[in-house]
Formats: structure tokens, sequence, C-alpha cells
């Protein structure tokens, strides 16, 4: 199986950020900022409210405190402060998911975090840390052979897999700064022909046109992606086609997404 994912609810107050609730008819899990790179309460709510109301799982979008650089800058933080931090965005969201009838169902870290856990190891420690004191049972979502997964499985968590549809990568299996060309991708059609070819062959080609094993259980179209919403349609109606309908991971035990 393979699990659809997106970010969303990266609003705030009247500014709006991408269409949640197109992507919402389309994707199987929704990865919702919980107020510090991007969202309000108000937001928050919203989306937690449409995505229970559609069956769509609900993650908590943790990461930085950065709303003026949307989360996309690396902070230095002491780790205890960091967990302390991670803790509060997903009982924040849980607060709104609870009251839509439901949970969050699963954590991603976000941008630059995202990134920085990938190889910061006492980084990837106070997130994973965070996650085993709020709720052992949350499952996480991560970059394959990240220190973050690694340090979330030695925690006891259910860890899955994560690749990204509209994102560029680099030999070494990171993604490519959003700073350098060609490290968002925009053609659905290619963005379709590497998918179908990650999920039957577990390969993804790298920016320099080396192959890759990235296997996965989960693909992520990003939001704020001009086009996302044809994309993220394109990408859904294909991998139908192709036997592959998408399916919430947060539901299932990683043995059951090989």
């Amino acid at each position: 199986m393979i699990d659809l994912n997106s970010d969303l609810g990266e609003g705030f107050g009247r500014w709006e950020l991408g269409d949640d609730d197109a992507l919402l008819s389309i994707v199987t899990s929704a990865n919702v900022a919980c107020g510090f790179h991007a969202g309000d309460p108000s937001v928050m709510r919203r989306v937690c409210r449409q995505a229970a109301s559609r069956g769509v799982a609900i993650g908590a979008q943790v990461g930085y405190r950065d709303l003026a650089g949307f989360g996309r800058r690396f902070i230095d933080a002491d780790p205890r402060e960091l967990t302390n931090d991670i803790v509060y965005q997903i009982a924040a969201l849980d607060g709104f998911a609870r009251l839509a009838g439901t949970r969050v169902a699963y954590v991603k870290p976000h941008g630059a975090l995202y990134n920085a856990i990938v190889h910061h190891e006492g980084q990837a420690a106070a997130v994973a840390d965070a996650v085993r004191r709020y709720d052992s049972a949350l499952p996480v979502l991560g970059l394959p052979g990240s220190a973050w997964l690694r340090h979330a499985a030695e925690a006891g968590l259910a860890c899955f897999r994560e690749a990204f549809a509209d994102r560029a990568y680099t030999p070494q299996g990171t993604l490519v700064p959003r700073s350098e060309p060609g490290s968002v991708l925009h053609d659905p059609a290619e963005i379709v022909a590497r998918c179908i070819r990650l999920i039957s062959e577990g390969k993804l080609t790298a920016i320099d046109g080396t192959d890759l094993d990235m296997p996965a259980d989960s693909l992520c179209v990003h939001g704020d992606t001009p086009g996302a919403v044809h994309i993220a349609r394109t990408l859904s109606e294909a991998l139908h086609r192709a036997g592959h309908a998408p399916r919430p991971f947060a539901a299932l035990r990683p043995s059951e997404t090989r």
C-alpha cells in the first residue's frame, strides 16, 4: 500500500496558503501545521474538522518556532526546549482533533527541522523523546535512513518512510535545498512516472541522474507548491489506475506497508 500526504493548514490569520479544501478531497493523510511555523487556532480547528469529516488521517506537522521564516531556517535549539516545543505542538493540534471527533494519528517534522534531524543527533533524539512522552503509540513519518527515524525506533515508536513526489533528491538521498535550481518539480507527468517507479521498484532518480534506493510508505505533495491540487489529483488518479489506491499509513503497522 501507499499513502498520499500533504502539508496543510499553513495559513495564518487572513493570510492563506494552499487550497486545503481541495487537497483534503484527494490526500489520505494531512500534515497539519501546529502554530509554530504556520497555522493558528482557527485554521487548525477548521482543517481538523474537514479532515475528520472526510476520513483523512491528521498528522501533527511540528517545527521550529519560526513564523517569520515559515520554519525553513535552522534553529540551534536546546534539545530540552525542543522536546517541550514538540509536545506543545502535538497537544495543541490533538485538542482540535478531539473536538472534531478524532485524534492526532501521527507526527511529521516540518521544513528545516525535518532536514536538520536527518543528521543532527541531538535534535533527532529530542523530537523522538517528545513523541514518546506524549503518546508512545503515535507513529512517526520521516526520511529513510535518517537519524530521526533511528532515534524514533530506539524509543519504541512505529516508524514510516516518506518520499517527496515534488522534490528533487541529492545523490546522498537528501532533499536538494530549495535555494538551488530544480529543487521543486512541477510537471505532473514527470512526478507520476517517478512515483510509480518508486512504488514498483523502490528506486528514485537523483538530480544528477544516479539511482537511489528509496523505499517509501507515504508520498508527499507540498500544499504550497504551485499547481499542488492538479499534481495531487493527477498522482492519485494514476495510483488508482496502477492498483495502488492510497490508504492512510497511520492505520497500519510498519510491517503491513512492505
